[in-house]
């Protein structure tokens, strides 16, 4: 399968590190979460994880309202990602994404995010891996 776009980043010193992309759109310091123990200085994955789902998810909605000519002009999404331990060692994430489509009716929007949520290559991708929920807001 060809692919449409590849994103390419270099990643140096873990959570604790630095993050470049080759295209130098995104050059940032990583910084572990306080709440993982470490000093809250930099992004994470996490963080990186929503604002990715989040705005892929939200491009879904809009490319699904264009296919249906579906005018939407106000939309966004607000992204959650959990990171928890798994019972049986490691490490998993939940995800949550709110949802709001202000100038559709409740039932063409929730439409508009069941089909988006089929589209969107992380929903794709998370699908039977990880909870994910999407809610109308």
């Amino acid at each position: 399968m060809k692919a449409l776009y590849t994103a390419s980043v270099h990643i140096d010193g873990g959570r604790d590190g630095k993050v470049h992309s080759s295209d130098d759109m995104l050059n940032l310091s990583l910084g572990m979460a306080k709440e993982l123990g470490g000093g809250g200085k930099g992004a994470n994955p996490e963080q990186f994880f929503a604002a990715g789902y989040g705005a892929c998810f939200e491009s879904a909605v809009r490319h699904v309202a264009r296919t249906k000519k579906i005018a939407v002009t106000k939309s966004s999404v607000d992204a959650e990602v959990d990171l928890h331990n798994r019972e049986e060692g490691g490490f998993n994430l939940a995800v949550r994404l709110k949802v709001s489509l202000p100038e559709l009716d409740r039932a063409t929007a929730q439409a508009l995010l069941d089909a988006a949520h089929q589209v969107c290559p992380y929903s794709n991708a998370t699908r039977g891996n990880i909870p994910v929920e999407i809610t109308l807001v």
